[in-house]
């Protein structure tokens, strides 16, 4: 399978759909899954700021430091992560660092500075992932925001 073949539109739905099992379970609403080069999900997330109010626990940050740290280089180069939401400047650091080679999301992160304002658990940073990858040596794709009503569908009544 080719990047082009990856269904884009289904394996985001399963990250909206994980970040929507998350809130169900006392969670932040926010989920990744890392997607290898042949389509199949080799990793999903949720966020991990509860219970040690972790606010380095995002998603995606929490992914990367497990797929760096278990699944080989050369495999991460050809891999995509579906996020529920853009990821912030940390996690595209992260992403950056694990050596990814493209980014999918829902939610911008001007949208969900919108949605949360500034709550004290998420003060959102509006830095878009293109900024943060552009500033690196290499070039991460990035496609989104993609169904972005039901990505936000997710944080209704969260944030107030």
């Amino acid at each position: 399978m080719t990047a082009t073949e990856l269904d884009h539109i289904a394996l985001l739905r399963r990250a909206i759909a994980e970040s929507r099992k998350a809130r169900e379970g006392g969670v932040h609403p926010f989920a990744a899954i890392l997607v290898g080069p042949d389509g199949e999900v080799l990793m999903t997330q949720h966020n991990a700021y509860m219970p040690d109010h972790d606010m380095t626990g995002h998603a995606e940050r929490v992914l990367m430091t497990r797929a760096s740290t278990t699944l080989p280089m050369a495999l991460l180069k050809d891999c995509t992560i579906y996020t529920s939401a853009e990821p912030c400047a940390m996690c595209a650091g992260a992403i950056y660092w694990a050596g990814l080679k493209r980014v999918v999301y829902g939610l911008s992160e001007h949208a969900m500075k919108q949605i949360t304002g500034n709550h004290p658990e998420n003060p959102t940073l509006d830095l878009p992932c293109r900024v943060v990858f552009a500033a690196g040596q290499r070039e991460i794709e990035v496609i989104g925001p993609m169904l972005e009503d039901e990505a936000a569908a997710v944080h209704e009544g969260m944030w107030g």
